[in-house]
């Protein structure tokens, strides 16, 4: 298996290295030379699997030669034997044909665990291997900065800074990386936005010198292994609903796309999935291109739910090449406007193959507010702010009753409790082993909204730790 870049420029690769790499050196994003397809037998095969085995053999064909089947086990059983549910990613039935799938039940409560756990072991597999180290950067709107220090603290080849936008986090979301004393962990708080981080880590991995020197790799969904990671959740789902002898439909709050484009991943291997349903917030921009073609990036207003409080999705351009017919060129070009001007002409003729599987809605601060108070209200279900609005969603999706909706609840409502509380009385409690983090310590350092200050601050972390793992 071999991997490409969405803009055309940068050499092929296999999966350790896509993995190790993140971003292509052109800027794009890498995809599969070849999609791996599973006829209707084949997926019948892994009904009734533990998730971990499921993953594992869901995944391989990403890996091609580059991870054997064997080792891809022991690494996905080492990713989810700490997830405090038996069945990992359990659905619940909340309506007549509307279930949601609870990805919280990792370490740090929020479904970039189900990805990001899997790749701290496929780094320090990969990197052990090659005896090589390397520093991870991420931008983070909440989840992916938690999820990311938790899997890779205290590992001896990896660095880990993580920028995240100062003041548009929940509390939880920020002390659960902030709160982190491994001496491998930087965070930075950066006063701007998650758009204003996601440029920043972008532009540090286009600085060709400053890449090769710092030893960079992303952890970001511009990974494609946060995306294959991603994949076998909505696999588990499907068929314990009756696929591939039946068409599912999912529901996904998204902000950057990188969630809902692993289920489009599922759909392109051959999984029947009928729609494909994106819940927004007032940042709204991937709505609003699904209604009236319309990309033009608005300013980022915060939120009751910050991990959406995004404009520039990442990962539409993958979704974009394919639109595109693989047409690097064009979708390069369509990228270059983007940047320039705020907005995207997508061709309407690849905007209604986009709206033939994908449809948006999107809810005010107020209507998410009412979301989650009517969900609980009519079902007993508390939800956090993103879950509710994808629930939401599917609830307005209107598909034929024979097709089963399934909402992703990305969040556990603890990680957002005065949301949850301002709209039901109700304040959702962290769990036992997470106590410590409304008391514990915080660690980061401030930054201005300044490429060459962040520059500066990653290299003398990066200096600093090299030099104390030399010492130690």
């Amino acid at each position: 298996m071999r991997y490409i870049s969405t803009r055309g420029q940068a050499e092929p690769r296999d999966f350790n290295g896509v993995l190790l790499a993140g971003l292509a050196e052109d800027g794009g994003l890498f995809m599969p030379e070849v999609w791996p397809e599973r006829s209707a037998a084949e997926w019948r095969s892994l009904r009734g699997l533990p998730y971990a085995e499921l993953a594992a053999r869901v995944m391989h064909p990403f890996m091609g030669s580059a991870i054997d089947l064997d080792t891809l086990r022991d690494l996905c059983g080492l990713a989810y034997a700490g997830f405090d549910h038996p069945a990992t990613v359990p659905l619940v039935q909340l309506d007549d044909g509307l279930w949601v799938q609870e990805l919280f039940h990792g370490p740090t409560l929020a479904f970039k665990d189900m990805a990001l756990q899997l790749l701290g072991h496929l780094f320090q597999h990969v990197l052990e291997q090659r005896d090589e180290t390397l520093t991870i950067v991420g931008a983070t709107s909440g989840d992916t900065g938690s999820a990311a220090i938790e899997a890779c603290r205290d590992r001896a080849r990896i660095k880990i800074a993580i920028l995240h936008p100062e003041g548009r986090t929940s509390e939880v979301q920020r002390r659960q990386m902030t709160t982190v004393t491994a001496a491998n962990v930087f965070n930075i708080a950066v006063d701007g936005t998650f758009d204003d981080c996601q440029d920043m880590v972008k532009s540090l991995f286009a600085d060709q010198r400053f890449r090769t020197e710092m030893r960079l790799s992303a952890v970001n969904s511009i990974n494609w292994a946060r995306i294959a990671a991603q994949i076998p959740y909505y696999v588990a789902s499907a068929l314990a609903l009756g696929a591939p002898d039946r068409e599912v439909a999912f529901a996904v709050p998204t902000g950057n796309f990188g969630n809902v484009l692993a289920a489009w991943a599922a759909k392109r291997m051959g999984l029947p999935i009928s729609r494909l349903i994106i819940g927004s917030n007032h940042n709204d921009i991937l709505t609003r291109f699904l209604a009236a073609n319309d990309m033009t990036a608005r300013g980022v207003d915060p939120s009751m739910s910050p991990s959406m409080d995004i404009q520039v999705s990442s990962n539409f351009e993958r979704l974009l090449f394919e639109l595109m017919g693989r047409d690097a060129v064009a979708t390069a070009g369509l990228m270059r406007d983007f940047r320039a001007t705020g907005r995207m002409p997508v061709p309407d003729a690849a905007w209604s193959k986009a709206t033939e599987l994908f449809q948006g809605l999107a809810l005010s601060d107020a209507e998410t507010s009412a979301a989650i108070r009517q969900i609980h209200d009519t079902t007993g279900y508390l939800t956090d702010p993103h879950t509710a609005i994808g629930i939401e969603a599917a609830r307005a999706a209107r598909l034929p009753h024979s097709t089963p909706i399934i909402a992703m609840a990305t969040a556990h409502p603890a990680k957002f409790p005065d949301a949850v509380e301002q709209a039901t009385g109700i304040r959702p409690s962290l769990p036992p082993r997470l106590a410590h983090l409304m008391s514990g310590t915080e660690h980061f350092t401030r930054a201005p909204n300044d490429l060459a200050a962040v520059e500066t601050l990653l290299r003398a972390f990066v200096q600093r730790n090299d030099a104390w793992g030399t010492a130690a």
